[in-house]
């Protein structure tokens, strides 16, 4: 991936922190701590830093055109800008490119999940499904179906994600039907993500995976950090004993293919 004039890549990402602080993003603190992602600056001081990783990329310090006009190599991405000036430079320099999209904020609260109440979820299963630890072969099932493979895609390998991640699946014999896993890992704390094969929604699976890698994450030490896409995203994790903070405003971009 060629690195636009203007734009590189902080050797040391941790020199950017400061331009996010005060920010609770698993997903930066990752970038940030060198564990995962990338973080790249502007040429002519540290004022402004995108922390990229997976489809996202955080903005932080001075709103920067060169940081919003590249694509960072992705087909699409979610810019999470911080404040009003970033949003307002995003729509000037990507114009109808950028749709506006509301995600949900979960509060982070060290003390609001129901051990008991979880272990109920995790064992509410239709007859004939069980739950299983990612790793080995499934990190490979994920990866094959385009409903499951951002379970694990943001990890290069299986060695990485066994070393790193953290998953759940719910199986139908061999059969991968849902998961919730470890999109992104940080010093301590993981930013779950849950998905569902469409025909199979509405039956417990969610909330049964969510469940089970909340107290594996709570047995580990590690802080299960949840930021919601949707409303039913927001929903799933109230019911798994989340409280919603506020709604925010992120960019959906696809990548520009130029002339046709």
């Amino acid at each position: 991936m060629k690195i636009p004039e203007g734009i590189y890549r902080l050797e040391d990402p941790g020199m950017a922190a400061f331009l996010f602080s005060g920010r609770r993003e698993v997903m930066a603190d990752a970038c940030l701590q060198g564990m995962m992602g990338c973080v790249y600056g502007t040429a002519g001081g540290m004022d402004s830093a995108a922390a990229v990783l997976g489809d996202f990329c955080f903005l932080a310090g001075k709103p920067e055109e060169r940081l919003i006009a590249w694509d960072y190599g992705r087909q699409y991405l979610l810019l999470a800008p911080p404040d009003a000036a970033w949003r307002e430079l995003i729509k000037k320099v990507l114009g109808d490119r950028a749709r506006e999209h509301t995600r949900y904020a979960i509060k982070k609260e060290g003390d609001c999940f129901d051990p008991g109440r979880l272990r109920a979820l995790a064992e509410t299963l239709p007859a004939g499904i069980t739950l299983s630890r990612i790793h080995g072969e499934l990190y490979g099932k994920c990866l094959k179906e385009e409903w499951s493979r951002d379970l694990v895609s943001c990890f290069p390998s299986c060695e990485a994600y066994e070393a790193m991640g953290l998953g759940v699946a719910a199986l139908r014999g061999n059969e991968l039907l849902a998961g919730a896993s470890s999109y992104a890992r940080s010093r301590d704390a993981i930013e779950i993500e849950i998905d569902t094969r469409e025909d199979m929604r509405n039956r417990g699976l969610a909330s049964a995976c969510g469940a089970a890698l909340i107290l594996e994450c709570l047995e580990r030490g590690l802080y299960p950090s949840w930021d919601a896409h949707t409303e039913i995203s927001a929903a799933l994790a109230e019911k798994l004993g989340y409280h919603v903070s506020h709604p925010y405003v992120v960019y959906e971009v696809e990548a520009d293919k130029g002339p046709v």
